[in-house]
């Protein structure tokens, strides 16, 4: 799991120094679907109380951006990987009250969103990314105190699009496992114009 940690980490440190603070930054399209990724995400939250924050893989701040149009009442905190990421966000969002970090979170926060960082498996094989996967989104359930939401590529994609370096997850696996493992309230949302799926895990 740390070989996997550092090879990601690197894989992003490079793309956000060729592409800088833009969607392709953070090797997404367009600011469109990653609005749209981003809205998905988001239904977790259902109450417009005061609540805490965690963007898991937070890249430069992007999702800080949106929760602020969003919503009125928030605490954020956004942890990434790369120190080129945390840095940029810092400089971005410098006046605001978020916080950025590369250090392993352990306190809890009402939500945890994580949107993108299980699509790059880069050269690892499906069954440790899957394992990768599993692992990480333990310790996301044990920072999340009301639920958590997360996005991954999906095995419906079209065939001849799919990349061998990213990872096409089962629909069904990954909501059955959730289920099994984390809450019997968990939601699968396939049903927006992306090749990927959105998972919502209330408490």
């Amino acid at each position: 799991m740390d070989k996997i940690g550092k090879e990601v980490k690197a894989y992003y440190d490079a793309k956000i120094t060729i592409f800088g603070t833009t969607p392709q930054g953070v090797d997404w399209n367009s600011i469109e679907s990653q609005e749209l990724r981003f809205e998905m995400l988001s239904k977790i939250i259902t109450s417009g109380e005061h609540f805490s924050i965690l963007d898991y893989g937070c890249g430069f701040g992007s999702m800080f951006g949106y929760f602020e149009e969003k919503f009125k009442n928030f605490d954020y905190l956004g942890y990434d990987l790369s120190d080129k990421m945390i840095a940029a966000a810092n400089e971005k969002f410098s006046n605001e009250k978020a916080i950025f970090t590369n250090q392993t979170p352990n306190q809890k926060v009402d939500y945890v969103i994580a949107s993108g960082i299980f699509n790059i498996k880069l050269d690892n094989t499906s069954e440790n990314w899957l394992l990768y996967i599993q692992n990480t989104l333990t310790e996301i359930n044990n920072l999340a105190k009301k639920g958590f939401a997360f996005n991954i590529l999906t095995s419906y994609s079209d065939f001849e699009f799919m990349k061998e370096y990213l990872y096409y997850a089962n629909p069904s696996y990954i909501f059955d496992f959730c289920k099994k493992h984390f809450s019997r309230n968990v939601a699968l949302l396939h049903d927006y114009d992306l090749y990927e799926f959105t998972i919502l895990v209330r408490k």
